[in-house]
């Protein structure tokens, strides 16, 4: 069994680290290049830092705060938010990413992932997708979930991944900040739609969320905000206590 990632997320809005539940009511969690120092020193295996309103301010994800976050670490580092272009990436990669995000932009030009992949390569494209379960369908929503499409989050995970994605990025809008555990369902059948790794994201409460994720959930790495930001679990020991169950992880 491959290593099973931990990944801290930084979600930025107005150059600070924020927090809410199903995507609404963001609180405060921080400066963002203190928490990036903070987790590259105490176990995080990759960073994902993404600028949650560019895409609805119609701007390009803060390159300088991206240069900023990267020079304290030495873990990969994914960026997202409001990238829509081979331009933007560049910036990105240039400024000290490892790593994009994109999720709006690739709903509405599919092609930007196969060009982005032919780019930089497919270790270089994350596709993030926010879904929400709607009488019993996952469909996928954009801008930051806010604006429903009558896409069905199963068909387009397996476009991208035809289309060249490394990874997929899945968040439960219903699970999002609320600390019940991640949607391990739908992620167990992503899994099984898919050969790139799916990264879990939305609900992670307690350690034993990790384990049913990585268990029953058979997803490749679990990222999480509130429960780290706030000090609520440690990754060092969340790391330890999935080892005591038989999940690899890096220590």
């Amino acid at each position: 069994m491959l290593t099973k990632r931990i990944i801290p997320c930084l979600d930025i809005k107005n150059g600070r680290t924020v927090k809410g539940v199903n995507f609404l009511d963001l609180r405060d969690a921080g400066d963002p290049v203190e928490l990036a120092d903070i987790y590259a020193k105490t176990g995080a295996d990759e960073l994902v830092f993404l600028d949650i309103s560019a895409t609805e301010e119609r701007r390009r994800t803060l390159a300088d705060l991206v240069k900023r976050v990267a020079e304290k670490i030495n873990i990969p580092f994914t960026v997202g938010g409001g990238i829509s272009s081979v331009e933007d990436v560049d910036i990105l990669l240039h400024n000290g990413a490892d790593k994009v995000s994109v999720n709006s932009s690739a709903v509405k030009n599919p092609q930007l992932i196969n060009d982005l992949a032919e780019k930089f390569g497919s270790q270089c494209v994350v596709v993030a997708i926010d879904a929400k379960q709607i009488d019993g369908e996952w469909m996928v929503h954009l801008v930051g979930g806010k604006v429903p499409t009558d896409i069905k989050l199963f068909d387009w995970a397996v476009e991208v991944a035809e289309r060249g994605a490394g990874e997929i990025l899945f968040t439960s809008m219903n699970h999002d900040g609320t600390k019940n555990g991640f949607a391990n369902e739908a992620l167990a059948k992503l899994s099984e739609l898919v050969n790139i790794p799916i990264i879990a994201s939305g609900g992670a409460g307690n350690k034993q969320h990790f384990i049913d994720t990585f268990v029953d959930g058979k997803s490749d790495a679990a990222l999480a905000a509130s429960v780290f930001h706030f000090k609520e679990i440690d990754i060092v020991d969340l790391k330890n206590d999935l080892l005591k169950v038989g999940i690899p992880v890096r220590l």
